[in-house]
C-alpha cells in the first residue's frame, strides 16, 4: 500500500513535468525557432527564471544524497559545498555579464563559441566540445543514478534500479529535447518550491521526531560524534584545511565557466539580471546546510551504513519517519533535483556538438538545432548504457570532471580580458594542465600535499601558457580588441527580441 501511494504520488508529477516543459514553448513552434531560441532560451530569461534555473544546477540529486552521505561519512568537509558555490556566484557578479555582453555581441551561445572565436580557429571549438563531454558525461551518468536510487527508494523497493534508471532518462530527454533550456527553467520554478518546502519541513521535523529537538541533536552531536564537527572529519579522510581552502578556490573559479552555468548566463535578457542574480543565489545555498545536518543526525538512527549506502542517510529517516504521501512529495523533489541538471548537461553537450562540430558538415549547417537534438539523445542513450554496462568508467572519470574543467580558465576566461595571450600558449598550458591532472588524480595523488590536484594542475597550466606567450610573438589577427576580447559595454541587438519574461 505505502509503495502504490509513493509510487502514484511520483507519477503524476512526472507527467506534470513534461506537461510544463511543453507548456514553456507554447506558441513558439513546438520548441520555437533556431538554436538560440531552444539552447538559451533566446537569450529572453529575466531574473526570476535565470535564479531558479541556475540555483537548479547548483542543487542537484547530490544535495539529497551526497551531501547528506559527506555528512554521514566525514562531517565538517562537506561544508565546501557551500563554500564554493557561494565564492562562485560573487565572481558571477563580474563574470557573467562579461560572457553574456561578447557572447550577444557575436552571436555566440556557449565556450566552445567563445574560444573558437576569440583565437579565429574553429577546430579549436571542436577541441574544447570533445574535453567538456568528456568531463560532462560523468554527471549525467550521476544524476540517472542518484535519480534511479531516489525512486527505487521511494517505491519501496518495488520499483528496481534498472527501470528506475530508464525513467529518468526518458523523462528528462521528453522535455529537454522539445523545450530547451526553457522548459528547464519552467520545471526549476516547480522544483524549487517542492524542494523549499521539503527541506524547510524535514529540517524541523526530524530533529523533533528523533531527538525533541534541534537542541538535544547539537548537544548530543557535540557530545558523542565531535570528530566529525572538526578538520579532516572522521576518519582518515586527508580531507583537512589546506584541502577545503584550496578545492573551494578551485571550484568558485572553475563554476563560473563551466559550461552549464555560461549556458544560464546566456539565456539572460540583459546584464543586470545576472548581477542581481549573483545577489540573490547565495541565499539559496542555506538550503545545504539541511541535508547535511540530517546526514549526521542519520548516525544515531541508522548506524552502520557503509559505502555506496551513506548515501541513502536522508531517505533512510524520510521512509522511516513519515507517511507514505509524505515520501512520495520528498522523492519527486529529489527527483527534479536530478531531472534540471541532467536536462542542462544534455542540452550543453548537444548546442556544442552542434554548433562546433555537426555545422562543419555541409548536410548540417542550416540544421543546427535538430543535430544538437539529435547528440542530445546519443549523449542521454550512451550515459544510460555506461549505467547499466559499464558504471565505474564514468564514475571514474567523474574524479577528474571539475578539476579537468578548470583546466579551461585561461583559453576561456583570461583569454577574454587579455589579448596578449597567445593561441601557443593557451593550448600549451591546456595540454599540460589536462595531462597533470588525469596522472595526479588517476596515480592516486589527489590530494598532493593536501592540496587539491586540480589547483596544482592549474597551477602548471598557468606558468606554461605564460612561459609560451611571452616566449613567442603575439598572434597575428586583424581584429581590433573590440572584436577580440570581451568588454561590459555592449552593442545593442541587431535582430528584434523576442518579450522578455519573468
Amino acid at each position: 500500500m505505502n509503495a502504490a501511494v509513493a509510487t502514484s504520488v511520483f507519477g503524476v508529477f512526472m507527467v506534470a513535468t513534461v506537461a510544463l516543459g511543453l507548456f514553456a514553448v507554447r506558441g513558439r513552434g513546438g520548441g520555437g525557432g533556431g538554436l538560440a531560441e531552444w539552447s538559451v532560451g533566446g537569450r529572453s530569461l529575466g531574473p526570476v527564471f535565470i535564479w531558479v534555473l541556475m540555483a537548479g544546477e547548483g542543487y542537484t540529486s547530490f544535495s539529497y544524497l551526497g551531501a547528506a552521505g559527506w555528512g554521514y561519512n566525514y562531517g565538517a568537509p562537506v561544508l565546501y559545498v557551500v563554500a564554493y558555490m557561494s565564492c562562485g556566484y560573487a565572481l558571477g557578479y563580474v563574470v557573467g555579464p562579461m560572457l553574456w555582453a561578447y557572447a550577444r555581441r557575436h552571436g555566440l551561445v556557449g565556450i566552445t563559441d567563445m574560444v573558437a572565436h576569440r583565437f579565429g580557429r574553429p577546430w579549436l571549438g571542436v577541441l574544447v566540445t570533445v574535453l567538456a563531454t568528456v568531463f560532462l558525461l560523468p554527471y549525467i551518468q550521476l544524476q540517472i543514478t542518484g535519480m534511479g536510487v531516489v525512486v527505487s527508494t521511494l517505491s519501496y523497493g518495488t520499483i528496481s534500479l534498472e527501470w528506475a534508471y530508464f525513467i529518468a532518462f526518458a523523462v528528462t530527454t521528453g522535455f529537454v529535447v522539445i523545450s530547451g533550456l526553457r522548459g528547464s527553467a519552467w520545471v526549476s520554478v516547480l522544483k524549487d518550491v517542492l524542494v523549499i518546502a521539503t527541506l524547510g519541513f524535514l529540517a524541523v521535523y526530524v530533529p523533533l521526531h528523533y531527538f525533541d529537538g534541534f537542541g538535544p541533536f547539537l548537544d548530543r552531536l557535540v557530545a558523542e560524534k565531535s570528530e566529525w564537527l572538526t578538520f579532516p572529519g572522521h576518519g582518515d579522510s586527508g580531507l583537512g584545511q589546506a584541502w577545503f581552502i584550496s578545492t573551494s578556490f578551485l571550484n568558485s573559479l572553475t563554476v563560473v565557466i563551466f559550461p552549464t552555468t555560461v549556458a544560464g548566463y546566456l539565456g539572460a535578457r540583459d546584464a543586470d539580471t545576472l548581477r542581481r542574480n549573483a545577489m540573490w543565489l547565495p541565499g539559496y545555498n542555506i538550503l545545504l546546510f539541511v541535508p547535511m545536518l540530517l546526514g549526521m543526525a542519520a548516525l544515531f538512527v541508522v548506524p552502520g551504513l557503509v559505502g555506496a549506502e551513506s548515501n541513502l542517510a536522508l531517505f533512510k529517516l524520510v521512509v522511516d519517519a513519515l507517511p507514505a504521501w509524505a515520501v512520495g512529495v520528498v522523492g519527486v523533489a529529489a527527483a527534479l533535483s536530478s531531472i534540471v541538471p541532467m536536462a542542462v548537461f544534455m542540452l550543453v553537450i548537444g548546442t556544442m556538438w552542434g554548433r562546433s562540430v555537426l555545422s562543419h558538415l555541409p548536410r548540417l549547417r542550416e540544421r543546427q538545432k535538430g543535430a544538437a537534438q539529435a547528440v542530445v539523445v546519443l549523449a542521454g542513450v550512451l550515459a544510460l548504457l555506461m549505467t547499466y554496462t559499464a558504471p565505474n568508467t564514468l564514475v571514474r572519470l567523474s574524479l577528474i570532471s571539475y578539476e579537468g574543467m578548470a583546466q579551461l580558465l585561461p583559453m576561456v576566461l583570461l583569454a577574454l580580458v587579455w589579448r596578449r595571450l597567445t593561441f601557443r600558449g593557451a593550448f600549451s598550458g591546456l595540454v599540460v594542465g589536462v595531462a597533470t591532472v588525469c596522472v595526479l588524480v588517476f596515480g592516486g595523488n589527489d590530494p598532493v600535499w593536501g592540496v587539491n590536484a586540480g589547483l596544482v594542475a592549474l597551477g602548471a597550466n598557468l606558468v606554461v601558457a605564460l612561459a609560451v606567450t611571452f616566449a613567442t610573438r603575439p598572434d597575428t589577427d586583424p581584429r581590433s580588441d573590440e572584436e577580440i576580447l570581451a568588454h561590459d559595454e555592449f552593442d545593442p541587438p541587431t535582430a528584434v527580441p523576442r518579450p522578455v519574461e519573468a
